[in-house]
């Protein structure tokens, strides 16, 4: 069923006179059978499912950059740069993203804008955001990345004071709006995976993983201890049968040693073998 978030957005979108067909997580077969249908100019869902879906019509045999759909707003779970020129390669839609949280109001607390694609504006007239040390809460310097920290000022049936959104970015000035813009979320603050020592998020290993060719954009990352020490092994999988693995798993653990400072093994499978995304995309499985 939907959450918060579908119900937020799909009486916001009544409001606008916009006509909503709602469907909830899964079923991907019917979600395109759908698009097919009702011709939809919008489409608004996690990116990591818009790339299932776009999967799910390839192996249809249908061409996603000939449908109807013309803008993607896309939320709940961190994505890339990388990512958003993944799915508008493939599905020739415009990709933004949305930012919000059921605690503070579901979706519509930061949106970004199509005109500069570059952090959604804060509507700083309901949310006031601060940015925090994540260990102290103390307020970090202008532009330093952090944890988000929001106080309603508008809400009145649960309002929030400071309330710690464990999401990790950082406020920058406003471009296409004059309210603050925030950074894309590169973590949260509670999926940090400390390897050996070393910090990692997965966005991290997805924006290098998104630079190699022949690599498809689905992946899981398995922590694991080898006697004491821990072992990171990333599952990706092939977007061609005939793709190289050994080479590109060679060059995925390079990277990931070289830019992010921590040893993996990289396993890479066959087209498909990656479980899909129905909802938040589940990237961390910790077996330590």
């Amino acid at each position: 069923g939907l959450f918060t978030g579908g119900l937020g957005a799909h009486y916001g979108a009544e409001r606008l006179g916009c006509a909503v067909i709602p469907f909830g997580g899964g079923q991907t077969e019917r979600q395109v059978q759908l698009i097919i249908d009702f011709d939809p100019d919008i489409i608004m869902v996690t990116p990591s499912y818009m790339l299932n879906i776009a999967d799910e019509m390839e192996r249809q045999g249908v061409n996603p950059r000939d449908l109807s759909l013309r803008l993607g707003i896309f939320g709940a779970e961190p994505w890339t740069d990388a990512m958003r020129t993944e799915i508008e390669a493939r599905t020739d839609i415009q990709a933004v993203d949305i930012y919000g949280l059921s605690e503070v109001i579901g979706p519509g607390v930061a949106q970004e804008c199509i005109e500069t694609k570059d952090g959604p504006t804060i509507w700083e007239d309901h949310f006031y955001p601060e940015v925090v040390r994540p260990d102290t809460g103390e307020p970090v310097s202008e532009g330093e990345e952090g944890e988000l920290v929001f106080t309603s000022l508008t809400k009145e049936a649960m309002p929030v004071i400071r309330y710690r959104t464990r999401d990790l970015t950082r406020l920058l000035p406003g471009t296409a709006r004059t309210m603050r813009r925030m950074a894309k979320i590169t973590g949260r603050s509670d999926d940090m995976m400390i390897i050996r020592g070393v910090n990692v998020f997965p966005s991290q290993i997805e924006e290098h993983l998104l630079t190699i060719k022949g690599l498809s954009p689905h992946y899981q990352i398995e922590l694991s201890k080898e006697g004491n020490m821990d072992v990171m092994t990333i599952n990706v999988e092939r977007a061609k049968t005939d793709a190289d693995g050994d080479t590109m798993a060679a060059e995925l653990s390079h990277r990931v040693k070289t830019f992010i400072g921590v040893s993996s093994a990289v396993r890479v499978h066959s087209p498909g073998s990656i479980a899909r995304s129905e909802g938040k995309a589940k990237r961390v499985v910790d077996n330590r």
